[in-house]
């Protein structure tokens, strides 16, 4: 069961990151095509990795350098918006899933179109 409310709370830190980053963030790094695509939050509520995916290989540099100079305030207005005993310190990564997906199917669609 515990597993349970830890899934609720690293879905509902997403949305909010989420939020937070598309309506109160001003960095003018932060544009393109991108999503939060999970959250981790720890079992002990002290820290939460945050995946985030950014379409534009050229924009992806100066977004993690906008996210984590900006992660005190993220922070900050996560723990005013979402009532938690812990407010978690956040760790943003690059994720690069759904690039190699879309690489993957790439090549299929070629194989199959030599291939017939």
């Amino acid at each position: 069961m515990p597993f349970d409310r830890i899934d609720r709370i690293s879905e509902e830190v997403r949305k909010e990151i989420d939020r937070i980053i598309r309506d109160d963030m001003n960095d003018p790094r932060i544009s393109g095509t991108w999503s939060i695509v999970r959250a981790d939050v720890t079992r002990d509520l002290k820290y939460c990795k945050v995946r985030v995916s950014i379409f534009e290989t050229e924009k992806r540099k100066d977004f993690m350098a906008a996210l984590k100079s900006a992660t005190g305030f993220i922070r900050r207005e996560l723990g005013h918006n979402i009532d938690l005993r812990i407010v978690p310190e956040l760790q943003f990564e690059l994720d690069t899933n759904i690039e190699y997906a879309a690489h993957i199917n790439q090549l299929l669609k070629e194989d199959e179109a030599r291939n017939g």
